[in-house]
């Protein structure tokens, strides 16, 4: 039989038990607040994390992400932030310049563009830019005062692509960064001719290194691992649901695959910024585009416009592509003059309030592309 003392010792004993029981569950329950400046950031960190993470996407739902600036809000979001997911690149030098007046208090930073290979940003024949390209007899006609008003592209100099004729940028095309991808169309093609280039700065490195999904398994991935660096308890959870993710880009990796192998045609042509070079690398897709992917341009030159439509009519491409939330102007002006077809093809940078609240996936918006893409080359 227990004596009073007993039963109050015990009674007492039990209370603190429950207490400290629920103390430790209510530090385990507290996720790690993630902060993301994109959509691909944001959906790979919920995947992978699941319950044991709150994500903060600092670009808003619709918004452009070139155009974006962080407010000081954005800042203290940051410097909160148990992890802060980057993209990297040129586009987010205010990243860097944040970071560095953080100093000492700057949080855990991962940028997706220092996950996988990356590559130069690139300028196929036709594309709008200010340089004189002597060789390309598309161009031969034009009147590059028509470009004066793109000061961005002004402190370039191609002379690397003045020997692409007859698009033969394309045939020799040599990624040694993607060895044991499948890219026949790039075998031959060195991007060490942009070291060539007098640019007044550092090559710029194209940043949407999330546009393929092989890419993109590699960074979830790798994001699985540090978030199970920071929460080792719930490595196992982590690493599962990166698994998981992992696995149906896989799938959606070899969807891609069998569409390009099968297809009639590998050229595509997108009337608008190209964001999706990654893309187009990992399953050996040609394409001529208005813009570069980082290009802050929204009209193109007569130029630039008739050549695209010249490719439309030589290769009998059906569909022209526009990216989210484009004004889609040039892609219906050619459109118009051939008779194809206009599709949305999405970069999956960011996606519409709509789309935002209703939980759509990056593995969503790439299997839509699956079927515009399946328009196109078919």
């Amino acid at each position: 039989m227990f004596n009073k003392d007993s039963k109050k010792f015990t009674i007492v004993f039990l209370a603190l038990a429950a207490a400290l029981a629920f103390a430790s569950a209510a530090l385990a329950a507290d996720p790690i607040k993630v902060v993301t400046t994109n959509f691909p950031g944001y959906d790979f960190v919920r995947a992978v994390g699941g319950d044991l993470v709150q994500v903060k996407m600092l670009l808003p739902p619709g918004a452009e992400s070139h155009s974006f600036e962080p407010t000081p809000k954005d800042m203290i979001e940051i410097q909160q932030a148990g992890l802060f997911v980057a993209t990297g690149g040129e586009n987010e030098e205010w990243v860097e310049r944040i970071l560095e007046s953080f100093g000492e208090s700057a949080p855990k930073t991962v940028r997706m563009i220092e996950m996988v290979d990356a590559v130069p940003e690139e300028i196929v024949e036709g594309m709008e830019h200010d340089h004189d390209h002597d060789d390309h007899d598309a161009h031969d006609d034009h009147d590059h005062d028509d470009h004066d008003d793109h000061d961005v592209h002004d402190d370039r100099d191609h002379d690397a692509h003045d020997d692409h004729d007859d698009h033969d940028r394309h045939d020799d095309h040599d990624h040694d960064t993607h060895d044991d991808h499948d890219h026949d169309r790039h075998d031959d093609h060195d991007h060490d001719t942009h070291d060539d280039h007098d640019h007044d700065h550092e090559i710029e490195l194209d940043e949407h290194v999330w546009t393929s999904p092989r890419n993109a398994m590699i960074i979830v991935n790798k994001l699985g691992k540090t978030l199970s660096e920071l929460d080792p308890a719930n490595a196992d959870v982590y690493a599962a649901n990166a698994g998981a993710y992992a696995a149906k880009l896989a799938d959606l990796d070899k969807e891609y695959k069998d569409l390009v192998a099968g297809a009639v045609r590998k050229t595509i042509i997108v009337g608008d910024r190209f964001p999706l070079r990654y893309l187009a690398d990992a399953y050996g897709l040609n394409y001529f585009a208005a813009f570069t992917g980082c290009s802050t341009d929204t009209e193109a030159s007569a130029g630039t416009i008739a050549f695209l439509i010249d490719e439309v009519k030589e290769h009998q491409i059906p569909i022209v592509f526009y990216i989210e939330f484009s004004n889609q102007k040039i892609a219906n002006a050619i459109a118009e003059a051939t008779g194809a077809k206009t599709r949305e093809i999405h970069s999956a940078h960011n996606v519409s309030k709509q789309d935002f609240e209703s939980g759509v996936t990056y593995y969503d918006l790439m299997k839509k592309n699956l079927i515009v893409l399946k328009e196109a080359l078919y």
